[in-house]
C-alpha cells in the first residue's frame, strides 16, 4: 500500500532574521512528519539554514507598508500558494500575516495560521490607530486559527476587542521559540575574549540590549538613561545588539562614544551578550520579550518596561526590576540599582536563569509546535495543548 504523501506547511515571514532568530528548531521538529517550507524576502541578505526546509521562495515582502508592491507580494503569494497547494499557511510578523493570511484565503488553503507577536498599533494614536487594528482585525477573520506567544499579550488582544478567548491559544507557558540552554549558556573564557576585544575591563558594568534598535524599543530612553548612569559612574559601558533601523549610534552624543558598544545584527547574540552584567529592555510594545528570556538564560538580570507583552518574561524583583514605560527617570534608577547592588545583580540573575530552565526551553516549545500541528491535521479544529 503506499503511503500518504506528507502534509505540506507553508510558512511566511517578511524577513528571514526571523527564521533564524526563532523558527530554526522547529522546522527541524516539524520537517521529520511534514514538508516545510518557507516563503521570505530574500533581499534582505540573511543566510538561512534551509536544511530543514523543503523550499524557499522569494517574495518581496515589506515590514513597511508600500501599496503598489504590496498588491504585487499578494498577487505572487496567491500564485504561489495556487501552484503548490499547501495543507497549511502559517504567517509570522504583521505584514505576512496581513498578506499571507488574504493570499491563502483567496487560494482556497485549508488551515490559515497567524501568530501575534506584537502589536505596531500599540504605540499609535487616533486614526492610524484604528486602521491597523482593523487590519488585525481582518487578519483574524482570513485565518482558521490563531496563536499568540505570550498570555498577557492574548489578554491585551482580547481586551481590545481584537481576539475572543474562543478562537485563539498560547501554547504552553507562551514564547515563539523558547532558549536553548546549550546555546544560551554562560561562559568565562568567551566573556573574558569579547571584554577584551571590545576594551571592557574587569571593573566595568555592561547593561545590554538586544533587538531592533529603534523608538518603540524604548532605544532614545536607554541611552538617556544611560548617560546620566555614566556620568555618575565612569565605569559603566552599554553595549547595542541588533541591527539600527534609524541611525541611532549617529545621533548619540560624542562623549559617550568610548562607552558605548554597537555589534550590528548578529546570527550569534549569545556570544556578545556574555559580555554584559544586566540586561535592559525599556521596549514600549512587546509580544513576549524572547530576549528578555534569552538574557535570563545566560543567568542576567533583567531591566523591563512594564508593556502588557513583558509580563510574562520576567518576575519583577525576583528576575529583575520593572519601570514604567517611556520613563527614563525610572529606568536610570533601575540601572543605578543594580550597580550599587552586585549582590542583588547576582542573586537575581541566578533566579532569571532557574526561571528561564523551568519555563521556556526551547526544546519544550517546538515540542509543543508539534503537537499543535499534529493534532491540526488529525482534527481540524483549535486544540487546548
Amino acid at each position: 500500500m503506499p503511503q500518504s504523501p506528507l502534509k505540506k506547511i507553508c510558512f511566511v515571514v517578511s524577513d528571514p532574521i526571523t527564521v533564524n532568530a526563532f523558527m530554526e528548531l522547529h522546522f527541524k521538529y516539524l520537517s521529520s512528519f511534514y514538508e516545510v517550507h518557507l516563503v521570505a524576502n530574500l533581499n534582505h541578505g540573511s543566510i538561512l539554514n534551509t536544511s530543514s526546509i523543503k523550499t524557499v521562495q522569494h517574495i518581496p515582502l515589506y515590514r513597511s507598508i508600500h501599496p503598489i508592491k504590496d498588491l504585487r507580494a499578494l498577487f505572487a503569494l496567491w500564485k504561489h500558494f495556487k501552484t503548490m497547494q499547501f495543507d497549511a499557511v502559517h504567517c509570522i510578523t504583521p505584514k505576512a500575516g496581513l498578506l499571507g493570511m488574504l493570499a491563502s484565503k483567496l487560494a482556497g488553503i485549508p488551515i490559515r495560521i497567524h501568530i501575534f507577536t506584537g502589536q505596531i498599533w500599540h504605540t499609535k494614536t487616533g486614526i492610524s490607530k484604528w486602521c491597523f487594528q482593523q487590519l488585525d482585525k481582518l487578519v483574524v477573520r482570513l485565518s482558521t486559527h490563531i496563536l499568540v506567544d505570550s498570555h498577557a499579550q492574548r489578554d491585551f488582544l482580547i481586551s481590545q476587542h481584537i481576539l475572543t478567548a474562543g478562537n485563539s491559544q498560547v501554547l504552553g507557558k507562551g514564547s515563539i521559540s523558547g532558549v536553548s540552554p546549550c546555546k544560551f549558556s554562560p561562559n568565562p573564557a568567551i566573556r573574558k575574549a569579547f571584554r577584551n576585544k571590545y576594551g571592557v575591563s574587569d571593573s566595568d558594568t555592561v547593561f545590554a540590549f538586544l533587538g531592533r534598535m529603534n523608538k518603540d524599543k524604548g532605544i532614545f530612553e536607554l541611552i538617556t538613561a544611560f548617560q546620566k548612569l555614566n556620568s555618575r559612574y565612569s565605569n559603566t559601558k552599554l553595549l547595542f545588539i541588533g541591527p539600527d533601523e534609524q541611525g541611532i549610534q549617529s545621533s548619540i552624543d560624542a562623549s559617550l562614544s568610548n562607552q558605548t558598544i554597537f555589534i550590528g545584527h548578529s546570527n550569534n547574540p549569545q556570544d556578545f551578550l556574555q559580555m554584559a552584567d544586566a540586561f535592559c529592555m525599556p521596549s514600549h510594545r512587546e509580544g513576549f520579550g524572547t530576549s528578555v528570556m534569552e538574557a535570563s538564560m545566560l543567568g542576567l538580570p533583567v531591566i523591563c518596561s512594564d508593556t502588557y507583552g513583558l509580563s510574562d518574561a520576567f518576575i519583577e524583583n525576583q528576575t529583575g526590576l520593572k519601570h514604567t514605560v517611556g520613563k527614563t527617570e525610572a529606568l536610570y534608577q533601575c540601572m543605578e540599582n543594580l550597580y550599587l547592588n552586585p549582590s542583588l545583580t547576582k542573586s537575581m540573575g541566578n533566579q532569571a536563569k532557574q526561571f528561564a530552565l523551568e519555563n521556556f526551553l526551547a526544546d519544550t516549545v517546538s515540542t509543543l509546535w508539534l503537537k499543535f500541528y499534529q493534532h491540526l491535521f488529525q482534527q481540524q479544529k483549535p486544540v487546548t495543548i
